[in-house]
């Protein structure tokens, strides 16, 4: 049997958010473990260093 429901957000709490205008922000991807987050900002910052990124415990 295939689940419907939506998986809830904070099962994954650690997030790497892009800050937008307007003070709005966009989730990039989330993580169970901080050092999963930091590891993938980390590469985040490589490949696109002009986009301000930052990680958030949601």
């Amino acid at each position: 049997m295939i689940s419907t429901s939506k998986p809830k957000s904070n099962t994954h709490p650690w997030c790497i958010i892009r800050q937008l205008p307007n003070i709005q922000r966009l989730v990039v991807a989330r993580f169970w473990g901080r050092n999963d987050a930091d590891a993938y900002l980390q590469i985040l910052r490589q490949l696109l260093p002009q986009v301000d990124r930052v990680i958030i415990f949601d």
